[in-house]
């Protein structure tokens, strides 16, 4: 069969390949505990191990039975858009107007939109090497090119003013950043942030900031919205970290007023609305009983971090950044081996832990890191390290 030659462009997710290893040893003679093996412990997938709260849940059986379960506007409920406006005043000190909210089928729906509204055949986009893969995925399929601007320890591996004009070209459209960073837990401080910004507007550029994570930021220093940087900021968020609703795809856009008729019409072209469900279990996510329980959440992600960055540090695992948010340590482990691609699945074989390597986040150095996801609860990453440690000593 004849493919589109755009499915040329979109590289395997090296994450999903390696989970299917890790899934494939976990049914081995190793791992069997009848016999004589221990299971397998993943610290590979971005995902909490917190489900949606119970006042969400119970939103969710209300909206069944009560058959709340048709189509919604494009646009998404508007009482769950007003929400959305509510926290960004409450928690950000942001004004963002619920008009300029679009709910999307996940972050992934976000980003796609963005990026088909804004991005045409050979336009550039600047992110940060490393940075999420999908990102640049999102790029290409709308036949845009991602341009990987390797970005360092010393730079908190995120995109700087000055790299951006340094690299801005004749077909540069625009930067796509994440803060927090998805795979090194790093956020760009609101200075710099802001220099960016600059830079961007002066060369009549879009500045789209991935904010999937900013619930999830540990220090004050850095847990700002780019939103207070002006209504021509676009940013992306989600309700499946911080509101730990993965599986119920459900994100959200926060677009300049004159973008929302354009993203509208692409929405009910490309996929009519958002779950129905979702949204409305959603608008339990900002009641009082949920936000709590939402930042104990946060204190135990930090609390893991806590632990576990120390402690590979330790090991000779490197961690030159310190997370200051998500939930990923970027750790270093060239003192032991010079691949980390195979370095994982040496890890999987013998000491029954799943990570993912650097090869999916960029090719800027990104061979000698690894990620580790600290979503799992604090025995796994006890045992994690344990295992670590008596591997790699």
């Amino acid at each position: 069969m004849k493919l589109a030659a755009r499915t040329g462009l979109i590289e395997p997710f090296y994450v999903m390949e390696c989970a299917k290893a890790a899934a494939e040893i976990a049914r081995s003679p190793v791992c069997d505990p009848a016999q004589g093996g221990r299971p397998m412990i993943y610290l590979n997938i971005g995902e909490p191990d917190f489900t949606a709260p119970p006042l969400v849940q119970e939103a969710a059986e209300r909206c069944v039975r009560g058959g709340l379960t048709q189509y919604t506007p494009a646009l998404g409920l508007e009482a769950l858009r007003e929400r959305i406006s509510t926290w960004y005043a409450e928690r950000f000190g942001v004004a963002v107007p619920a008009r300029r909210i679009v709910l999307t089928a996940g972050a992934s729906g976000a980003l796609q939109l963005a990026c088909l509204a804004l991005v045409d055949a050979g336009d550039e986009i600047l992110m940060p090497d490393p940075s999420y893969p999908c990102n640049r995925h999102f790029v290409a399929a709308a036949h845009g090119r991602a341009v990987m601007v390797p970005s360092g320890p010393d730079a908190r591996f995120q995109l700087t003013a000055a790299c951006v004009e340094k690299a801005w070209g004749e077909r540069t459209r625009g930067v796509l950043l994440a803060s927090p960073s998805n795979p090194t837990g790093t956020s760009i401080h609101p200075d710099e942030m802001r220099r960016i910004a600059e830079q961007v507007r002066a060369r009549s550029g879009v500045t789209m900031v991935d904010e999937i994570y900013l619930g999830l930021s540990f220090d004050d220093t850095y847990g700002h919205s780019a939103l207070a940087l002006g209504d021509d900021v676009i940013t992306v968020n989600s309700f499946s970290k911080y509101f730990s609703m993965t599986g119920w795809r459900l994100g959200w856009l926060v677009v300049p007023d004159e973008l929302v008729p354009v993203v509208e019409k692409l929405a009910q072209n490309l996929y009519i609305c958002p779950s129905a469900v979702a949204q409305h279990a959603a608008l339990a996510c900002f009641e009082a009983e949920s936000l709590a329980e939402y930042e104990r959440r946060r204190r135990e992600f930090k609390a893991r971090r806590d632990f576990l960055v120390p402690a590979l540090e330790r090991l000779g695992l490197r961690v030159p950044v310190l997370p200051d948010g998500a939930f990923y340590a970027w750790a270093d482990c060239s003192a032991h081996h010079a691949s980390s691609w195979d370095f994982v699945f040496d890890l999987m074989q013998r000491a029954q832990l799943a990570v993912t390597p650097g090869r999916d986040f960029g090719t800027a150095d990104t061979q000698r890191y690894l990620r580790l996801s600290y979503a799992s609860r604090m025995d796994l990453l006890e045992e994690a390290v344990d295992r670590l440690e008596k591997l790699l000593r």
